[in-house]
């Protein structure tokens, strides 16, 4: 199914921040899934430099990535789901990635699952 998942816990920042998403998109880049699983249930709020590097550095990435479909299973933390939100505005273009949130991972994986159309995230 061409699918990656990425876990988080807890809060992380800075440095580590940045190692962990850089170490995602390494994978993506080598692995080339269609899909992926963003769990996000335990992580925290991400700082505004961390959302800052994300939006120029991360974004433009994944919109030349392999990734079409794109599940978050949304944290349990507030601050981290405004951060996210807030991130996904930033967000200029997505190539032909859809972004997804889900409250829990059965949602996410049937939903990352279906066929892919030809023409999604045109």
């Amino acid at each position: 199914m061409q699918l990656g998942i990425a876990a988080a816990k807890g809060f992380i920042s800075g440095n580590e921040f940045r190692e962990v998403v850089e170490a995602c998109l390494l994978v993506i880049e080598e692995y080339k899934p269609l899909r992926w699983i963003g769990d996000n249930r335990n992580l925290r709020a991400i700082r505004k430099a961390d959302q800052d590097w994300f939006a120029s550095y991360v974004f433009p990435r994944l919109a030349a990535s392999t990734i079409r479909r794109n599940a978050t299973i949304v944290s349990f933390d507030v601050f981290n789901k405004m951060a996210v939100e807030q991130l996904l505005e930033r967000a200029e273009d997505l190539g032909n990635m859809i972004v997804k949130d889900f409250d829990n991972e059965a949602d996410a994986l049937a939903w990352v699952s279906k066929p892919i159309d030809a023409t999604e995230g045109d």
